[in-house]
């Protein structure tokens, strides 16, 4: 009674992924994560880092979340433009 149940906010992510020769015979998976709802965009190129990618993804998604809910307006472009420069 009373009591304010959590909101359950879900995420849409693609994925693309492709192989790469590297040398004759050599190949490696990479891949792009791109988070729909912000357009964030970011690439791996070991499968072992898409996991760690998608967490860092959701946590940064959630930070943003919470700045817009106390009232800070972020621009979101802006933002992925930052993000997108450091990779």
């Amino acid at each position: 009674m009373g009591m304010k149940t959590p909101s359950r906010r879900s995420h849409l992510f693609t994925v693309r992924v492709w192989q790469e020769e590297l040398e004759e015979g050599l190949v490696e998976w990479r891949g792009r994560v791109q988070l729909m709802t912000s357009g964030d965009v970011r690439y791996f190129r070991d499968w072992s880092a898409l996991v760690p990618l998608l967490l860092t993804m959701l946590s940064e998604s959630h930070a943003l979340y919470d700045l817009k809910e106390n009232g800070i307006d972020i621009e979101q472009s802006s933002l992925t433009e930052r993000k997108e420069r450091n990779e």
